[in-house]
């Protein structure tokens, strides 16, 4: 992508959803994440017998409205996958900028780590709109040298480099062979992590098309698929099925909330729903 459309590309998100943060999050995102167990090492709790005169009411203020949000995005190969509505890696490059912008009228720092089955990149969380943009223009361009997915690795290397409890939105298709189930757990006991699942609905189902050759995006082979047979169609829907029954169940297990959107759907109708539900808890 040259820097005229990569420039226009990001200036088109950051339009649509500057707006939508503005006009449609910001209250939906304050009530859903404010005030979840904030923890600030730095600043030395209240003990009984403190002179009240000598509270710090900045820091105070402070604690309860600032929060670090992290997104942690996945680049691997199936995320160029599009056959209905956008790619995968378009909407979630504007879900990741929705949030990011969402965080930035909050005052609230943003870092991005993209992952394939490594860590490819790890922006550090800051605020600002000139970093925001940053987090955009990768999002948008970043090109990834791994093809896998590996969601354990990049919940253990997030565990580890992030200190301070976080707001974590880990955004994927969550075509993943590993379990990640104990560094999900871990994850969210440490931060607050929010599960953001784009898929395409060709991929749940296979069309009736024929003998067609099909490329694994993330292990780059490739095989004849004969979708004219039914059994092979009931076969890959089977699949589907227990793999979105394997993520959910993990997702519950691990309290961990989810949105689901379609690369065909309004991802503002998932995010609201997301944000309300959690506003109501």
């Amino acid at each position: 992508m040259d820097t005229n459309e990569l420039l226009r590309k990001v200036r088109k998100i950051e339009i649509k959803t500057k707006g939508l943060s503005q006009n449609i999050f910001a209250g939906e995102y304050h009530s859903a994440f404010k005030g979840r167990g904030m923890t600030f090492s730095e600043v030395r709790e209240y003990q009984y017998g403190d002179d009240v005169r000598d509270i710090d009411w900045n820091v105070t203020a402070r604690e309860e409205r600032e929060l670090t949000v992290m997104l942690l995005v996945d680049v691997s190969g199936s995320k160029d996958f599009g056959a209905v509505g956008i790619a995968k890696r378009e909407m979630m490059a504007e879900i990741g900028a929705t949030i990011a912008f969402s965080a930035i009228q909050n005052n609230d720092k943003v870092g991005v780590i993209f992952f394939s089955d490594k860590v490819e990149k790890f922006i550090p969380p800051k605020k600002g709109r000139k970093h925001i943009l940053l987090v955009i223009r990768e999002l948008l361009d970043f090109q990834p040298t791994g093809t896998g997915t590996d969601i354990n690795m990049v919940l253990e290397y997030m565990t580890g480099a992030l200190k301070k409890r976080c707001t974590t939105f880990l955004v994927s298709d969550f075509i993943d062979e590993h379990d990640y189930s104990k560094s999900l757990s871990i994850a969210n006991h440490k931060h607050d992590v929010i599960a953001v699942q784009v898929y395409d609905k060709r991929e749940a189902q296979l069309p009736d098309v024929g003998l067609i050759r099909m490329r694994d995006a993330e292990r780059g082979t490739m095989r004849w698929v004969n979708t004219g047979s039914k059994r092979v169609r009931d076969a890959y829907s089977r699949w589907w099925y227990n793999q979105q029954q394997a993520v959910n169940g993990t997702l519950q297990r691990c309290n961990v909330d989810m949105a689901s959107v379609a690369t065909d759907e309004d991802y503002v109708t998932a995010l609201m729903g997301l944000f309300k539900s959690r506003g109501a808890t």
